[in-house]
């Protein structure tokens, strides 16, 4: 097999829309046909209606990019969705009129198509030198991958851009200097790592004369022949050498290809080298079954022709740092034109191009993104495989491909990298300690949402802020669901740390109190909770509850531990537990048994807080806080030995409660807090409601079973910030 890169043709500057339908038929069935035609067909008819305000060069542009998804094999929804996303775009055609004449899977490729278009919107009128950092670069590739549902739309998109850059070669302007960059740092290299040879060498060749045209021009000269040319000399080099290794009894296969402009002068730049010094402007692969064969085609190489002196590298017998093997020679060939041969295994070259050897890292020279790589591995399997059963290959994709991460636009076109379910709280931190701290409020895409809100990829984020503002105590509840990130939560209790101590002392006065009297426990003394929170004095305890040191699950617990309320009869099915190892408390872990665990002497978890096991190697399982810096500042590698678990009291018993909601009634009021029992897994054993119809304030007494008194603050936090409660506290 002889791999040949050639230029996807632009059929339609020459041949109008039926003309190109003929040439499709040649190597489609007649349902594809039949699709693709009502594609085309909607899009004419789109076309027509507002044929003056687009010209006619547009209906060829939408044809243009079906070309060239055509010329990747592409199957026939995805040369349907390249056909018609710039109409939806561009005219009255409706995605609506999609789904309903082409179906849903050619319109859920278009909107995917339309929405990555929408990042260049975003981006434009941004800080130019910041847009173009490393860092940033990186991460809107990461967002394009991120917001398609489906590897198709990555490949229209970047179909989309390689016909943007045929069309504007000739031009100048700082507009199209910006989509050429765009091209060279973002699109090219996602084509390279995707391993989309056709698309990404004319990237970078169109790019490249777009930015550098005098350079361009400098190195073209230097290459006396045509790119076609050289295509066929390489083509009949290799069959010469096909044929000798036939004769010699080495199965082989041969690729072969000719070095486009951006690479011979990438690599003259980095080597410091002339033109005249190349000796891969050709080049050819061989890949043979086992080592012993690639040392076997070598004699045959050499044999051939005479090899180039000091240009002969073994890296199978002595591999690079980074694992690569390979044998590299070059050889002086029929008319004296130099020809670069490496020979390697089949194991050899997917370790090359998939492994931590890969060819676009070494060629970016980029820093190592351990889960970045691994999945764009998994993209160029999937995209090697493509012609298995569409079905299960979009699914997969879907099921597989960033589903931890989030990737959102500031108003300056920046891309930034979150964890999944972050919220606007989450970005405000990001972006600045300032910008989190006085925020209040946030706009998503131009529209108002509330700071719990889970954050999309792809989305613009705005937030708004106050002249002189401050963090609300409520963001560090994480019931409450103002933030998920670590380092979102840190940033704000340092600034409740920072506050004076007359304040803290005050707060933490006012929301224990708040807490007592919600618990249902107004006659507990303050001093009574010192020795369950290891504080020698009741203004220590108060500073550190007031600057958010102690969670309100913590003074639960220890509420717990103090007023022993009713236990219920009921006994709840009990999970794999261990013993804590003193005291009456057990830390369960989740679907792990009879591991050892210990607490961990650099955060001292006490009952209540929020906790995370690390498997230790032969000392069972540590116990951190969840906020502990040692586990904030583990290695990803390490991250992977991080384990659920949580507290428990007493083996799992349930506590019996009685809680009272007072709230102006409305509809649906009580179904909304039987919604958040049912969340939590809480058992109802009685409930009466009273509704006053002249004050409009209704009551609800409800008995309950909670594990322990932090659950039961967990539900209260809840239940009072359902809309129209006043108040909900253990009666």
């Amino acid at each position: 097999m002889v791999y040949v890169e050639t230029q996807i043709p632009i059929t339609t500057q020459h041949r109008g829309a039926h003309e190109w339908l003929v040439l499709l038929s040649e190597n489609r069935n007649g349902d594809e046909m039949k699709l693709i035609r009502q594609a085309c067909e909607l899009g004419d008819h789109a076309h027509g209606i507002r044929s003056q305000r687009l010209g006619e060069p547009f209906f060829n542009r939408a044809i243009a990019v079906a070309s060239i998804i055509s010329g990747l094999n592409m199957d026939a929804e995805s040369i349907a969705a390249a056909l018609l996303f710039e109409f939806v775009e561009s005219t009255d055609l409706t995605i609506d009129k999609v789904r309903q004449e082409c179906g849903e899977t050619i319109a859920t490729l278009v909107e995917g198509v339309i929405r990555m278009n929408g990042i260049d919107a975003l981006r434009e009128g941004g800080d130019e030198q910041s847009l173009r950092l490393p860092q940033n670069v990186e991460s809107l590739r990461k967002l394009l991958l991120s917001m398609a549902e489906d590897i198709r739309m990555v490949l229209i998109k970047l179909a989309d851009k390689l016909h943007q850059m045929r069309m504007i070669r000739e031009k100048s302007g700082k507009k199209h200097c910006a989509v050429a960059r765009d091209v060279m740092q973002i699109y090219a290299p996602l084509a390279n790592r995707l391993g989309i040879w056709q698309l990404k060498w004319e990237l970078e060749d169109l790019a490249f004369r777009h930015l550098e045209p005098a350079t361009y021009k400098h190195v073209a000269t230097f290459l006396d022949e045509r790119r076609i040319d050289r295509q066929i000399y390489i083509d009949a080099f290799i069959q010469v050498l096909r044929d000798q290794l036939e004769r010699e009894g080495v199965e082989a296969e041969i690729k072969g290809r000719p070095k486009h402009i951006y690479s011979i002068w990438k690599k003259m730049s980095r080597k410091r080298i002339s033109f005249h010094e190349l000796y891969d402007v050709r080049a050819v692969r061989v890949l043979t079954r086992d080592t012993a064969s690639c040392y076997h085609a070598l004699g045959v190489v050499h044999s051939l022709w005479p090899h180039v002196p000091n240009e002969f590298d073994d890296y199978i017998a002595t591999p690079k740092e980074n694992d690569y093997q390979s044998i590299h020679t070059a050889v002086v060939g029929p008319q004296g034109k130099t020809v670069e041969i490496q020979i390697r295994t089949f194991a050899m070259e997917e370790h090359a191009e998939l492994g931590v050897a890969a060819h676009w890292r070494y060629k970016e020279g980029g820093r190592s993104d351990q889960q970045l790589e691994s999945k764009i591995v998994w993209l160029r399997k999937l995209l090697e495989g493509r012609d298995e059963e569409s079905a299960d290959f979009i699914d997969n994709f879907r099921t597989e491909i960033f589903q931890d991460r989030v990737y959102v636009i500031t108003p300056s076109g920046e891309v930034i990298d979150l964890p999944q379910g972050a919220t606007p709280i989450d970005f405000a931190y990001y972006i600045h300690s300032e910008v989190g701290n006085r925020c209040r409020g946030a706009k998503v895409n131009g529209r108002i949402v509330p700071l719990t809100y889970q954050l999309q990829s792809g989305q613009q984020v705005e937030i708004l802020t106050a002249k002189q503002g401050s963090p609300s105590r409520d963001w560090l509840n994480p019931q409450l669901g103002f933030m998920v990130t670590p380092r979102a939560r840190a940033k704000a209790r340092t600034w409740f740390r920072e506050l004076d101590t007359e304040q803290n002392l005050n707060d933490g006065r006012s929301l224990l109190d708040h807490e007592l009297q919600r618990m249902g426990q107004r006659k507990l003394a303050h001093e009574s909770l010192l020795k369950h929170l290891r504080y020698d004095k009741v203004e220590e305890m108060l500073i550190a509850l007031g600057r958010g040191d102690i969670s309100s699950a913590q003074i639960a617990t220890a509420i717990s531990r103090l007023t022993k309320p009713k236990k219920s009869k009921i006994k709840r099915q009990r999970q794999q537990a261990v013993k804590r190892g003193e005291g009456d408390s057990e830390i369960f872990i989740q679907g792990v048994g009879n591991l050892l665990t210990k607490l961990s002497v650099c955060c001292t978890p006490e009952p209540g807080d929020p906790i995370v096991g690390y498997i230790t190697v032969g000392r069972g399982v540590t116990i951190h806080r969840q906020e502990c810096i040692n586990i904030l500042n583990l290695a990803d590698e390490q991250r992977q030995r991080l384990i659920e678990v949580n507290w428990s009291e007493e083996g799992g018993d349930l506590l019996e409660a009685e809680i009272e909601v007072e709230a102006y009634d409305r509809k649906s009021l009580l179904k909304d807090v039987y919604t958040i029992l049912a969340d939590e897994d809480i058992n109802i054993t009685a409930s009466q409601t009273l509704s006053d119809p002249k004050s409009h304030i209704a009551l609800i007494g409800i008995t309950l079973e909670v594990r322990d008194l932090g659950q039961l603050s967990r539900l209260l936090n809840r239940v009072n910030q359902l809309p129209n409660v006043i108040e909900a506290h253990r009666k």
